[in-house]
This record gives C-alpha cells, sequence and structure tokens, in this order.
C-alpha cells in the first residue's frame, strides 16, 4: 500500500508509476474521495468541538435554571422551561449531526481502501522503462567453466541434447500420466530418483541460505485473507489463488493456498513495533505453492515448468526505512542465488525487469534465468529466480512498523522495508540439472553439492 498523504502532496508521481507499470488506478477518483472524507472529518470535528464547549458551559446554566424553575409560577415558569429546553436540545442536535458525519465518512472509507489498494509502488527512478518483458534488459550471465550457453550444446558435448522430458521419461523419474488422472492438468509425479533430486536441492537450497544468516522457519500455506492482501498478493493477483471457502462451510473465515512462502514470512510480524536494534530480519522457509496459472493457457503445458504445485525455498529481508540499505541487501540475496547457482554448475543470466514487467508491489526486481539446452528450438533461458524489492509497500499494508527502543521506546515509528527472493524453486529447477548435465549414454551428473542427499551417487541412471 501507498502513503495516502504522499499521493496527496506527489499525484504525478503515481499516476506516471500506474501508466509505466501498465496498471489501472483511478487516482483522480481516490483524491477526490479523499478530499471529501477530509472534509467531512473537519467538519465532524468542528461540530464536536462545539458540542464539548456547549456542554461545558451550558452546565451551570442548566442547574441554575432548574433552581429557578422550582421557584417561579406562571409565565415565568414557561419562559425558563423553554430556555432550559433550548439549552439542552443544542448538545443533542450537535450530537446527531456528528454521528451523522460519522457515518457519511464511513460511508466512503469502502470505496476509498479499494482503490487505495490497486495503486502500485511507483517502480525507482533507474529502472528500465518498457513496454513489456521483452524490453527487460540483461544485466549479466555466467557459464560454468568448459561451457557456453551462446554455442550450441551438441557443438560442446558431441552429442544433441534431450529435453528434460525425453529425460525423466528415459530414466523413469516422473509420471505424467498419473499425476494427470490424480489432479488434472499441470500436475505430476516424481518418482524415484527424480524425487531424491526434488528433495536434494531443497534440502541444499535451504542449508545454503541458512548458512548465510537466514533463520529457517516452518510455515502455514493456508492463510487468511488478511495476510493476502497484506503481502500485496490481492487484489491484483486473486485470480491465480486457490480459494478454501470455510465461511460457506460454517468456518469462521475463508483460506487460500499461498503462492509463496513469503506471504507467511512477511505476515508473522503483522501489527507489530520491532526494535530497530533486531533489524534486518532475516528469514527463509521450504514450503509448497500452489497457482492456478490462470491466463497460462497453452504456455508450457508439457513437463515440469508451468505447474500448479511445486516446493519453493523462500528468502524474506525486513529491515529499517533506508532505500540504500535495502538497495545493499537486494543485492547481497541475488549475489547468494548467483553462488548457489555456480556451485550446481548452471548457466544463467539476470535480467533487470522493466516498468512493464513490474508487479504492483515492486519498486526494482531482478530475474534469474537458467539456461535450457533443450527448451525452444536449440535452446533457451527460462525464468528460475525472482528478487524484489519493496520499500515500505507490504510493511504499510501489514502496519509492520520499527522503532529505537522497539514498543517501549520513544522515537517515532515508521513502517519498516522488506525484499524477497528465490533460493530454489524445484521441480522448475531440475530441468536445466538435468539438461545441462545430462551425458552421452543417456545418464545424468549429479552435481557435487546434491550427491550427500542422492547416497553420495555421482549419476543416475
Amino acid at each position: 500500500m501507498i502513503d495516502l498523504r504522499d499521493l496527496r502532496e506527489r499525484p504525478d508521481r503515481y499516476r506516471e508509476g500506474a501508466r509505466l507499470k501498465k496498471i489501472d488506478a483511478d487516482i483522480d477518483r481516490l483524491l477526490d474521495l479523499d478530499a471529501r472524507r477530509r472534509a467531512v472529518l473537519t467538519e465532524m470535528e468542528s461540530a464536536r468541538a462545539e458540542q464539548n464547549r456547549i456542554a461545558k458551559e451550558s452546565g451551570p446554566e442548566i442547574g441554575r435554571l432548574a433552581g429557578q424553575i422550582k421557584k417561579a409560577e406562571g409565565a415565568e415558569r414557561a419562559s425558563l422551561e423553554a430556555r432550559l429546553g433550548e439549552l439542552k436540545a443544542r448538545p443533542a442536535e450537535l450530537k446527531a449531526r456528528v454521528q451523522e458525519l460519522e457515518a457519511r465518512a464511513a460511508a466512503l472509507d469502502p470505496e476509498i481502501e479499494s482503490l487505495l489498494l490497486q495503486v502500485p509502488l511507483p517502480p525507482d527512478p533507474d529502472v528500465p522503462r518498457g513496454e513489456s518483458s521483452d524490453d527487460n534488459v540483461e544485466m549479466r550471465r555466467w557459464n560454468p567453466p568448459g561451457f557456453d550457453a551462446g554455442v550450441p550444446f551438441a557443438e560442446q558435448r558431441g552429442f544433441a541434447p534431450r529435453t528434460h522430458l525425453e529425460i525423466v521419461e528415459r530414466l523413469g523419474l516422473a509420471d505424467f500420466e498419473r499425476g494427470v488422472k490424480l489432479a488434472g492438468s499441470r500436475s505430476y509425479v516424481l518418482r524415484g530418483d527424480g524425487a531424491r533430486l526434488h528433495h536434494a536441492v531443497l534440502r541444499y537450497a535451504l542449508d545454503f541460505i541458512a548458512a548465510r544468516g537466514f533463520t529457517p522457519l516452518t510455515v502455514p500455506v493456508l492463510v487468511r485473507e488478511e495476510a493476502m492482501v497484506g503481502t500485496g498478493f490481492f487484489p491484483a493477483g486473486r485470480e491465480q489463488a486457490y480459494h478454501v471457502a470455510e465461511s460457506s462451510r460454517g468456518g469462521g473465515h475463508d483460506l487460500f493456498l499461498t503462492g509463496t512462502g513469503e506471504v507467511s514470512l512477511m505476515g508473522l510480524h503483522a501489527g507489530e513495533i520491532i526494535d530497530e536494534a533486531d533489524l534486518p530480519l532475516r528469514y527463509c522457509t521450504v514450503s509448497t505453492c500452489f497457482r492456478r496459472e490462470a491466463g497460462a493457457a497453452g504456455k508450457d503445458t508439457a513437463g515440469l515448468y508451468r505447474i500448479h504445485q511445486f516446493d519453493k525455498v523462500e528468502q524474506v529481508v525486513i529491515c529499517r526505512p533506508d532505500e540504500a540499505e535495502s538497495r545493499r541487501l537486494h543485492e547481497e540475496m541475488i549475489r547468494s542465488v548467483e553462488e548457489l547457482l555456480q556451485s550446481l554448475a548452471l548457466p544463467y543470466r539476470l535480467l533487470r525487469c522493466c516498468t512493464a514487467d513490474l508487479g504492483p508491489k515492486n519498486a526494482d526486481m531482478v530475474d534469474v534465468e537458467c539456461w535450457m539446452p533443450g527448451r525452444g528450438e536449440g535452446g533457451a533461458y527460462g525464468e528460475t529466480h525472482s528478487a524484489s524489492r519493496l520499500y515500505d509497500f507490504q510493511c504499510r499494508r501489514l502496519n509492520m512498523r520499527t522503532r529505537p527502543g522497539g514498543a517501549a521506546g520513544r522515537g517515532e515509528t515508521a513502517f519498516c522495508h522488506s525484499l524477497n527472493n528465490t533460493v530454489a524453486a524445484s521441480p522448475r529447477l531440475l530441468i536445466p540439472l538435468l539438461e545441462i548435465h545430462q551425458n552421452p549414454d543417456g545418464t545424468v551428473t549429479v552435481p557435487p553439492p546434491l550427491r550427500p542427499s542422492m547416497g553420495g551417487r555421482g549419476t543416475i541412471g
């Protein structure tokens, strides 16, 4: 969520931000409603102040008149009673007016809240401008010794690469037919060494990032709607989430299956004031993720690339509200993933996402794409990681603040900043692992870091 006060002061920044991100946001309507609400609240406070003033000043007068009425008769008594009635009626009139104004302000709140949730965080000024993901800018690429993603695979290895679909079928690593029978399209079953390799990747990624100061947590994958809204996945991404309608079955509230561990990691400290001395918080988790892939009809329908259920090691950082610190931590998170991929000898490239490819919540985002020799015609890069810098967008929605000295401190509170990044998502990461490390005889070499979880074996098949 953006800062409404900043929106009032710099509306053009948010209009331009929404335009660059190609996100519809009725900022003019929001500003109009906000102005009307503030005018109503000003009038309400004025009426309440008048109500309190009259109540304070009229008290002694009411007492005096009541005493006089006891002694008065006839026309004098009637006059005193009329005066007393006027004094008592005015506070009542003002009370009714305050209640009416409160109701008018409250009636504006739902639409203001709805519109405010649709305003995206403006991209940072140094984010490349673009109209689609085709305009993303390559930052750098890395190749393992003895391999070059820019040279045909067969020319380097002496044989034509098999696709991951051919490899898993040949080695019996996955069963797509029974996966579809169980759960429908974009479903699969990993079996034997395919399942072991999947878990080896997750175990290695968790240990890898935990060794770099991230605290591992287990978190729910079923969450309340507030967690999805608070982390910015609703309202814009609602169509991608699986909805569990508990309320229709007598439950207290509906639940949603998360598409990333980021949702629960960020929701942990919702509504809290965190001691500045405890920041940055570095968390990681392994969680099963669920995505409907709405709007992806016909895209990567075969294989392990675009699926409804997968497992992911995710890292999240919550830090002080300082842009320089956010940028430094963003670079640190990206470097850690580069080190992980290099340890697995997987060629990759980094892409700086352009404005049109940023989601509503991101000030900046860097995608990591691994080279997949069997993808497309002659091989192609495919996204495997995404690192985002969000500033206070999520923390403002989650009401997550920091203050020197924590909740008991005396300094002003400020909303924290947050960042997130994929450490490893499987089975998608299995695609480059299988395709890059395949051998002419049909076997697959297991990278050394994964061998402890594979019983020490160096090959599959």
